[in-house]
């Protein structure tokens, strides 16, 4: 165990939680741009630019997993990593980015986008909770109050 499991769990929820944050501002810019307060380019700027923190972000927290031996939780975070990653190295030639000013418009690919960031959110929120639920079971592992003798004292933790 390379950390500790208070501290994995820990860092799990603080990069979900930062997950969670950043899948409400691309609602937040996707709604913009359908309601035409943002242009197309500004958008796809904006959403673009935080392709690759979210990318690195969930491969780290796979990464930890795996590292410290919590293969279950690695393979439910294994399709969400294969498909970030299919999405990062799958943009097509001539486009900007996973979102194109061009083409964002274009065949319902605003509604795509906006359906993929519901189901993000939807398993970051998920995660989100089983990440908290482990970190309050990594806390709780150890008993800080000696329990075995009821008429002794504790004075110390």
């Amino acid at each position: 165990m390379i950390l500790a499991e208070t501290l994995l769990f820990s860092l799990s929820l603080i990069d979900s939680g930062a997950i969670l944050f950043l899948l409400v501002y691309y609602i937040i810019t996707l709604s913009d741009l359908e309601c035409d307060y943002l242009n197309a380019q500004e958008c796809c700027d904006k959403l673009n630019y935080w392709l690759l923190p979210k990318y690195i972000a969930h491969s780290f927290v796979s990464f930890l997993l795996l590292l410290h031996g919590q293969v279950i939780l690695f393979l439910l975070n294994l399709p969400m990593f294969i498909w970030l990653t299919f999405e990062y190295f799958t943009i097509p030639r001539g486009n900007l980015g996973a979102y194109d000013p061009a083409e964002i418009h274009n065949r319902g690919q605003l509604k795509k986008h906006m359906r993929d960031v519901m189901i993000y959110i939807g398993h970051y929120l998920i995660f989100f909770f089983i990440y908290l639920y482990c970190f309050i079971l990594a806390l709780l592992k150890g008993d800080p109050i000696q329990r075995s003798a009821d008429d002794q004292i504790v004075t110390e933790i």
